[in-house]
C-alpha cells in the first residue's frame, strides 16, 4: 500500500513542533473546508488534512508513524500496538472540528491505526461549530514479561523499562524511558496478565491514562515442565529401586519430600504429589500438583566389579527384554 507523507500534506518539516503542526493545519483547513472552499478537490484535500492532523498531533501515533517512515521504501512493515483501533474523534485542536467524518480516512490510515469510532464528528461539527473536546481514556498497552518458575511459587518483584512519547515544553515530541517496579503475585501462571493501572497510553483532553498489561511467560527450566498449575519432573531410579520399590527423598521447587516408589517399575508410570504444584488462589482455584515421571537409570559398567555384576545378571537372570517381539 502506498505510503502517505503526512508532513508533506501539512507542509511542515519532520521536526515541526505541536504548535507548528496545529497552525499549518488551521491555515490549510480554512482554504479547503468544504463549506467555504471553491477548490474542486476541497473534500479530498480536507480528508487528507484531517488524517495528517490526527496522526501528527498525537505523540504516540507520531512516534509509530515516524518509525515506519524511517524504513526503506518497499520494506515498511508496521504492526500497531494492541488496541490502537479503539477509535477517536478528530478536531482542529481548538474545539472546532475539521470537517472529517467516520469513513473519510484512507486505507493507509486504517491499516496503521484501525477504523475510527462509529459516528465520528457530528453534523453540527462538520459545519464548523465549536465544541469542547471530550475527555478520552488513553489506550491500553500490552507487553510480555519472562519469569522464573520460582517466581510463581514465592512471588517476587521485577524492574521493567518502558519507552514512550510525550511533548516537551516547547511542543517538540520526545521519547522517554521509565522504569517500573512490578510486584509478581504468588501463584501466577503462564499466559496470565498482570495489570498495571494507569501505566498505558496518556489520556486526551483530561481523560485518564490507559493500563499496561504484562503477559506472563516462564523461562525454560531444565528440571521442570509446566502446564497450567501442574508441574512435571523426571525422577531417575536405579534398577533395584525400580524393581524392588524404595523410599526416596526428592526435591520440589520449594522443598524436599519423601516419596514411596512402588515395586515393579513400568515405563510411563508417574507419581502424583497433590498440592505441590503452583500455588492456587483459594478453593475455586486450588494449587496444582507435582508429577514425577519414573525413569530407569543404568549404572555404567566402567569398573571390573561393575562388569562382573552385569555378567552375573546376564548368566543367572532369565530375562529377555525382547520377548514377544
Amino acid at each position: 500500500m502506498e505510503f502517505k507523507d503526512y508532513y508533506k500534506i501539512l507542509g511542515v518539516a519532520k521536526t515541526a513542533t505541536a504548535d507548528e503542526i496545529k497552525k499549518a493545519y488551521r491555515k490549510l483547513a480554512r482554504k479547503y473546508h468544504p463549506d467555504v472552499s471553491k477548490e474542486p478537490d476541497a473534500q479530498a484535500r480536507m480528508a487528507e488534512l484531517n488524517e495528517a492532523q490526527a496522526v501528527l498531533s498525537d505523540p504516540e501515533k507520531r512516534v509509530a508513524y515516524d518509525a515506519l517512515g524511517s524504513q526503506p521504501p518497499g520494506q515498511r512493515d508496521f504492526r500497531p500496538p494492541p488496541n490502537w483501533d479503539a477509535g477517536f474523534e478528530f478536531s482542529d485542536g481548538a474545539g472546532g472540528a475539521g470537517g472529517g467524518r467516520s469513513g473519510d480516512y484512507s486505507d493507509f490510515f486504517e491499516q496503521l491505526f484501525g477504523r475510527t469510532r462509529q459516528g465520528g464528528a457530528s453534523a453540527g461539527s462538520a459545519r464548523g461549530h465549536r465544541r469542547e473536546p471530550q475527555p478520552e481514556r488513553g489506550t491500553d498497552h500490552h507487553a510480555k514479561i519472562e519469569l522464573d518458575l520460582l517466581d510463581a511459587f514465592n512471588g517476587s518483584e521485577r524492574n521493567i523499562s518502558l519507552r514512550g512519547a510525550r511533548l516537551d515544553e516547547s511542543g517538540h515530541m520526545v521519547t522517554e524511558d521509565r522504569t517500573l517496579n512490578v510486584k509478581i503475585p504468588k501463584g501466577v501462571i503462564e499466559g496470565q496478565q498482570i495489570r498495571l493501572s494507569g501505566q498505558g497510553g496518556p489520556g486526551h483532553a483530561g481523560g485518564p491514562p490507559g493500563d499496561l498489561f504484562l503477559e506472563v511467560h516462564f523461562k525454560p527450566d531444565l528440571r521442570y515442565r509446566v502446564q497450567g498449575r501442574d508441574v512435571t519432573a523426571s525422577l531417575l531410579l536405579a534398577p533395584w529401586e525400580a524393581a524392588l520399590g524404595a523410599q526416596i527423598e526428592v526435591p520440589t521447587p520449594t522443598s524436599r519430600v519423601e516419596v514411596t516408589v512402588p515395586a515393579g517399575w513400568k515405563k510411563g508410570r508417574k507419581l502424583r504429589l497433590r498440592g505441590h504444584g503452583i500455588p492456587g488462589r483459594g478453593a475455586a482455584d486450588p494449587a496444582g500438583d507435582l508429577y514425577l515421571e519414573l525413569e530407569l537409570a543404568l549404572p555404567p559398567a566402567d569398573t571390573p566389579k561393575a562388569r562382573e555384576l552385569y555378567e552375573t545378571m546376564a548368566r543367572e537372570l532369565p530375562f529377555d527384554p525382547r520377548a514377544g517381539l
